[in-house]
């Protein structure tokens, strides 16, 4: 027998996006919210330099509620600590999803899809990333229309913002350059320590 428990299969999907934006993780049964946001951000493609929340809404007797860091959002006192509650808690059968949204300024809004509850598979390290489609937007390049504009202006070459645009994601944070936006490649995802990220996050320094 395989010890640890089950694996939490979800689909996480950035709407309004086409093409589709999308990748597909497992994480372990035993993984609070706050786990899940830093396999969110790590699968995805995004640096975690912003505010997050997950939201269920009101649904066969339960209340909505909103999962996050508390004290950093437009509806602190309403904000539950994510990594009070565990992903089990509110994921009880497949088909469960949730509204993630990550940076409230550029509004990136992700449907998390539980697909399924899974044996372990021997060997194996779990977070896992299994498939996806499509680069991550840019952190701070304007939500979907600055998306949108982002790529229209790298189509081409001789727009007068293009030298602009390829500076601007050379010298980000992280250099996206080149930037190919059709891309992804599960097997390159690395997922950080979600207890370390945590403490910086809470230190001020995340």
């Amino acid at each position: 027998m395989v010890k640890g428990g089950p694996v939490y299969q979800f689909k996480i999907s950035l709407l309004g996006i086409s093409p589709a934006i999308w990748r597909r993780i497992q994480v372990p049964e035993s993984y609070t919210f706050w786990d899940l946001h830093v396999a969110i951000q790590d699968s995805m493609g995004w640096l975690d330099y912003h505010l997050h929340a997950f939201r269920f809404a009101a649904v066969e007797g339960r209340r909505a509620i909103e999962i996050g860091i508390p004290g950093q959002g437009d509806s602190d006192d309403a904000t539950i600590p994510g990594w009070s509650v565990g992903i089990a808690d509110r994921f009880i059968r497949p088909g469960i999803s949730v509204i993630y949204e990550y940076d409230f300024g550029d509004g990136w809004v992700h449907e998390v899809l539980l697909e399924g509850m899974l044996l372990r598979e021997p060997k194996t390290r779990y977070p896992k990333c299994l498939a996806g489609a499509r680069a991550c937007p840019p952190e701070d390049c304007g939500g979907i229309s600055g998306l949108r504009e982002l790529l229209k202006v790298l189509r081409n070459p001789k727009h007068p913002e293009y030298a602009g645009m390829v500076g601007w994601l050379g010298g980000h944070a992280r250099n996206y350059l080149p930037y190919e936006p059709d891309q992804f490649d599960p097997s390159k995802v690395r997922f950080m320590n979600p207890k370390q990220r945590l403490e910086k996050a809470l230190s001020g320094k995340g």
